[in-house]
């Protein structure tokens, strides 16, 4: 599905736009709409899918909680190329990138043409993840925050006691949790690309202290412990996850650029510049904790793909890597426990 109407200030990430004092701001999504019974958008098996990019750690928070809600047969996903282009995140009928899929429903290019499908006068980023529903052909919610919230409770009903039973995000933690979210959004989730899309000095000193001063006070906070809270798994060690994990990767390149030793480190400390330090040589807390997330639990192993990370940022973000190098390292892509 295409569109006459001149998208790209959207869709391009050559053209994020920063503020005037050259720091990075994040839109708010746009679709928000959640699935519970006696709504507009019900619970319902293989009515909803989900589309998502393995480089985008956005994405990978709902595909985590899919995975731990044992939600595979009920919300079937669709993965994107790692490698946007001048339309966004493209499908592998248009990069056909190793790991990729087609649109299994209506064949698009790129998922800026679902977006338009379901609005065609849509102003805003065309980002992943997607949560669609195919009874009515629109986006149900585009948030990935939210989209976790709902995969922890809206299908409960319809999955076997032993995951109906499963609460990320229990009533009697939520306030803790909430607090957790906020911060380490903040400082860290957000905080990466506050540091690695900031354009002026300031900006950018500015941010990458903030980010590290998250890291000391989460290594504070796991120093002894499993999980951020306690000895329960949470929606918290979730989001933080995806961030640390990407992290690892972006230590090689030519201009030293900030991530987490996971997606931290493949991504954030060379790309991003975030090289104060890296997870593996200085937060040992935190480099055991996402570890044994990773090697111990499936639902977070099968949804992070070091290769996906590396070419998404690598290949995507041409403003800071414009010759498109993907490094070679870290290696191993994650440390054995």
């Amino acid at each position: 599905m295409g569109s006459s109407r001149d998208v790209s200030q959207y869709s391009d990430p050559s053209k994020l736009k920063t503020e005037a004092d050259g720091s990075f701001k994040r839109p708010a999504s746009t679709f928000r709409n959640s699935i519970e019974k006696g709504g507009q958008y019900e619970p319902e098996r293989d009515r909803y899918h989900l589309y998502v990019a393995y480089s985008c750690p956005w994405a990978t928070r709902a595909l985590i909680m899919r995975k731990l809600k044992g939600l595979e047969n009920i919300i079937p996903v669709t993965v994107v190329s790692p490698r946007m282009d001048a339309h966004g995140w493209p499908f592998a009928n248009v990069d056909n990138f190793p790991g990729a899929d087609t649109d299994p429903l209506y064949e698009s290019e790129h998922i800026k043409d679902l977006y338009l499908r379901a609005s065609p006068d849509y102003q805003g980023r065309f980002t992943v993840p997607v949560l669609w529903d195919k009874k009515t052909h629109t986006i149900v919610n585009n948030e990935s925050s939210e989209i976790v919230r709902i995969f922890n409770s809206a299908f409960n009903e319809l999955l076997p006691e032993g995951k109906a039973i499963l609460d990320f995000y229990p009533e009697a933690l939520r306030k803790e949790i909430d607090e957790l979210n906020e911060w380490i959004y903040d400082s860290i989730n957000n905080g990466v690309y506050k540091t690695g899309l900031a354009t002026q000095q300031e900006a950018y000193e500015k941010a990458v202290t903030k980010v590290f001063e998250g890291l000391d006070e989460v290594e504070k906070i796991l120093t002894g412990k499993d999980y951020l809270l306690g000895d329960r798994l949470t929606e918290a060690d979730i989001r933080l996850f995806v961030t640390i994990v990407g992290s690892i990767y972006f230590l090689p390149l030519t201009i030293i650029l900030i991530a987490f030793k996971i997606r931290f480190d493949p991504a954030y400390v060379g790309l991003f510049k975030c090289n104060i330090r890296t997870i593996r040589a200085g937060y040992p807390a935190i480099h055991k904790w996402v570890r044994q997330l990773y090697w111990n639990n499936e639902a977070f192993k099968s949804s992070t793909n070091f290769d996906h990370i590396k070419a998404g940022y690598h290949s995507s973000l041409v403003t800071l890597n414009p010759f498109r190098i993907v490094p070679v390292g870290p290696i191993p892509n994650i440390e054995p426990l």
